[in-house]
C-alpha cells in the first residue's frame, strides 16, 4: 500500500499528531508498504530537531525517526515553515522542506490519505 500522511495539528497539547504516527509508524514496519509524511500547518513544528519532553511523554521527534528509518518520507510544509520562522537546518535529519507540489504527487500516487 502506498499510504499518505498529512498532519495539521500541533505535535503536544493535543493527541491527533500522535495517534497519527502511531498508525504511520505500524504501516511503515510492513515491508511492502510505503509511507509518507506530510506535516502541514502547526504540525510543521513536529519536526523540529533538539525535543526534549517529560520523562515518560511521548516523542514525536522519535516517532518521525522510527518512520525514516523505515524507508518513510517525511517532508514540511516551507510555506509553513516560513510562517513559523523555521529554518532548513532546525530539521529533524531525513525530513526534508517540501512543497504543496510535492504534497499534489504524493496525493496522486497514494492508495489511502490520512489526514490528522
Amino acid at each position: 500500500m502506498n499510504a499518505l500522511f498529512i498532519f495539521n495539528e500541533a505535535p503536544y497539547g493535543s493527541e491527533p499528531t500522535y495517534n497519527g504516527l502511531r498508525l504511520a509508524g505500524a504501516l511503515a514496519k510492513r515491508e511492502h508498504n510505503i509511507v509518507r509524511v506530510f506535516l502541514m500547518g502547526d504540525a510543521a513544528i513536529s519536526a523540529k530537531k533538539g525535543q526534549k519532553v517529560p520523562e515518560g511523554f511521548y516523542n514525536v521527534q522519535l516517532m518521525l525517526q522510527k518512520i525514516i528509518r523505515s524507508s518513510g518520507a517525511v517532508d514540511v510544509c516551507g510555506t509553513c515553515m516560513d510562517a513559523r520562522g523555521m529554518q532548513a537546518e532546525e530539521l529533524i535529519e531525513g525530513t526534508h522542506r517540501g512543497t504543496l507540489d510535492e504534497l499534489a504527487d504524493w496525493s496522486e500516487a497514494a492508495d489511502k490519505v490520512f489526514i490528522f
